[in-house]
C-alpha cells in the first residue's frame, strides 16, 4: 500500500473563468496544475451561459497533459474531487452529457417565473413564502431568477426543447462528478443555492416536499441526495482509461467554491474566518447553528458534513472582487495599448499613498448581493480631480474592493455576534502582498495570506479527499495549509481609511435610484 504522501488526487476547480486541473497529494501538496479559460456568453434579457461540454474537454486534456508533463504515474491517483462555481445549472441526459448550455449564476432570464413564486412586499418577498423557506432552509430563491429555481423554471417553460431532452438538472460540480462516475448525485452542500432541502435536518437525504411544491420545479429531474463528504462512486473504467488514471480511483461529493475555499484555507473550526478575493468575493466561516439575515443577505448554509465537526458555513457573496482589477487592467490601464499586466497595474497602485489621494472606487460592476441585494447597482470612481493619476485610480480599485469587504465584514460580525480576527485571505487577489496589506488596513484585521492562494480550491478538494480516505485527520488541516505572510493593520492608515469608508455605503444609498433608472444598461441586457 502506498504512503499518503505518494497518493494523488485529481483535483478540479471549475471557476467562472474556466477549470483549473491539478495533481495534488492527499495531504494538500500541489504537484502540478493548469488553468484553461472559457468564455461566458452574455445575451439579451440577462442571458449568461457557458458550454459545459467544453469544461469536460478541458478537464480531460488537462489531466492527460498533467500526467505527461509531470511524469507522475496515473496509478497513484486514488481519488477525484471537484469544486467550483455554484448556483449554475447544467441540463444533462441520462448519461450526464449536456443537452444545452449551462445557465450561469448570473443568468437572470427566469426572473418573472421566480417572482411569481416568491415575490411580495417584505424585502421583496411574499411573507408566507419567506417564512416557509427561511424556516426550513435558511434562504429563499432569488426574485432575480439568477439561481437554480429561476433556471429550472426558465428551462421548463421557455426552452421546452432543452427540457424535453433533460433527464437531470445538475450543479456544475455535480455535473463533472457524474461525468467521472456515470452516477447522478448531489448533496445538501452542492444544492444549497436551490433552497429545496430542509437544512434543519442535514441527515435527511430528501428534497422538502413543501418547497418543491411551492417552487414548481420538477422534482423527478433533481439528482438524488447523498451525504456530504461521502464517496459517490468509482471512476468509470472507460473514463479512467481515457484520462490515464487508476480504475480504482473513487470520486467524492463535489464542493461549491465556498466549501472548497474553507477547506483550502485551513480555517475549519467554528468562527475561523476567511476572506476570498477571486472573480467574486465573500467572507466565510464555519458556524455551529442555522440562522439567516434576510436584509443583509447572509445565511448559515449546509457545511462540510463528515469533513468537519461544525455543521454550517456562513454564506454570502459579492458580485465582483478580483474581476474589478481585471476590468481596470483591460479597459483603463490597457485601454489604449492593450499591454498592461496585473503586475504593472499593482506596481503603479503601490506608488499612490493610502487613500489614493481621495479617490474612492465603488466596485459594483455587475450589481451586488451582500450586504445589499441590488443587481442594478453600478461601479464608479468618485472624487476624481485634474491631478488624479492612473496610479491613484489603480489603488482606488484595490481599496474599493477592500471597502466592500469591510462592509460585508461588518454584516458578518453582526450576524455571528463576534469580532472575526484574524482573516485568512484566499483567491487570486491574495497573490498580491499590496492587496493583502490594504485589506488588513481597511478592515483593521490581521490578514494571514495563504501560500499559493490561487490554488486554494485545488488544495481544499484534495484535503477533502484525504479526509474521506483516512489519509489525514481533521485536527491536521490547519497545519497542512502554509501561510506565506501575516499583515498586521497599520495604525497610521486608520484615519484616512475610516474617513473614506464612512462615505462608501453613503455612495451606494445616494446613487441607487439613479442606478435603477438606468437599469436597462445592466449586465447581459437585463
Amino acid at each position: 500500500m502506498t504512503e499518503p504522501a505518494d497518493r494523488l488526487v485529481l483535483a478540479v476547480d471549475l471557476g467562472t473563468g474556466g477549470p483549473k486541473v491539478g495533481l495534488v497529494t492527499t495531504r494538500g501538496d500541489v504537484l502540478w496544475w493548469r488553468h484553461r479559460r472559457v468564455t461566458t456568453h452574455l445575451g439579451p434579457d440577462g442571458a449568461a451561459t457557458q458550454d459545459a461540454e467544453e469544461w469536460w474537454r478541458l478537464v480531460v486534456e488537462g489531466t492527460r497533459a498533467g500526467l505527461f508533463e509531470s511524469g507522475l504515474d496515473g496509478d497513484r491517483v486514488v481519488a477525484v474531487a471537484v469544486t467550483g462555481q455554484w448556483a449554475s445549472t447544467v441540463p444533462v441526459d441520462e448519461h450526464g452529457v449536456p443537452v444545452g448550455d449551462c445557465l450561469m449564476w448570473m443568468d437572470s432570464r427566469g426572473r418573472e417565473h421566480s417572482r411569481a413564486v416568491v415575490a411580495g412586499p417584505v424585502s421583496g418577498y411574499d411573507p408566507r413564502a419567506l417564512t416557509s423557506w427561511v424556516r426550513r432552509t435558511g434562504g429563499i430563491p432569488s426574485t432575480n431568477g439568477d439561481d437554480p429555481v429561476g433556471h429550472l423554471l426558465f428551462l421548463e417553460r421557455d426552452l421546452p426543447e432543452v427540457a424535453a431532452r433533460a433527464r437531470w438538472y445538475l450543479e456544475p460540480v455535480d455535473h463533472l462528478t457524474m461525468r467521472f462516475t456515470g452516477l447522478p448525485a448531489a448533496s445538501h452542500m452542492s444544492m444549497t443555492a436551490a433552497w429545496l432541502t430542509d437544512n434543519r435536518h442535514l441527515d435527511v437525504l430528501e428534497y422538502d416536499p413543501v418547497l418543491v411544491r411551492r417552487s414548481g420545479v420538477p422534482v423527478e429531474k433533481l439528482p438524488p441526495l447523498v451525504p456530504t463528504g461521502s464517496v459517490v462512486g468509482r471512476v468509470q473504467p472507460a473514463v479512467a482509461e481515457l484520462l490515464g488514471i487508476s480504475a480504482d480511483a473513487v470520486v467524492v461529493t463535489g464542493l461549491p467554491d465556498l466549501h472548497g475555499a474553507t477547506m483550502g484555507s485551513g480555517f475549519v473550526g467554528a468562527y475561523e474566518a476567511h476572506v476570498s478575493i477571486g472573480t467574486t468575493g465573500w467572507i466565510g466561516c464555519p458556524l455551529p447553528e442555522k440562522k439567516t439575515d434576510v436584509v443583509r443577505q447572509l445565511a448559515a448554509v449546509p457545511g462540510l458534513g463528515a469533513w468537519s465537526e461544525v455543521p454550517y458555513l456562513l454564506g454570502n457573496n459579492q458580485e465582483t472582487a478580483g474581476r474589478c482589477l481585471e476590468w481596470f487592467r483591460d479597459t483603463v490601464a490597457g485601454g489604449v495599448t492593450g499591454t498592461a499586466t496585473y503586475d504593472e497595474v499593482v506596481a503603479a497602485a503601490a506608488t499612490s499613498p493610502p487613500g489614493a489621494r481621495g479617490v474612492v472606487f465603488t466596485p459594483w460592476l455587475a450589481g451586488e448581493r451582500s450586504p445589499v441585494d441590488d443587481r442594478s447597482a453600478r461601479a464608479g470612481f468618485h472624487h476624481v480631480s485634474l491631478t488624479t493619476s492612473t496610479a491613484d485610480l489603480a489603488r482606488a480599485v484595490l481599496e474599493g474592493v477592500a471597502f466592500n469587504a469591510r462592509w460585508l465584514l461588518e454584516a458578518a460580525e453582526h450576524f455571528t455576534g463576534r469580532r472575526l480576527d484574524p482573516l485568512r485571505m484566499v483567491g487570486g487577489g491574495a497573490q498580491s502582498d499590496l492587496w493583502c496589506r490594504i485589506v488588513a488596513d481597511v478592515c483593521d484585521r490581521t490578514v494571514e495570506q495563504v501560500a499559493e492562494p490561487l490554488l486554494c480550491g485545488l488544495r481544499g478538494v484534495a484535503l477533502a479527499a484525504g479526509l474521506t480516505l483516512g489519509d489525514i485527520e481533521r485536527h491536521e488541516l490547519r497545519g497542512l495549509v502554509p501561510v506565506a505572510g501575516v499583515f498586521v493593520p497599520d495604525p497610521a492608515t486608520r484615519d484616512v481609511y475610516d474617513r473614506q469608508f464612512a462615505e462608501f455605503p453613503r455612495l451606494y444609498r445616494s446613487q441607487r435610484r439613479m442606478s435603477r433608472r438606468l437599469g436597462g444598461q445592466a449586465v447581459g441586457g437585463a
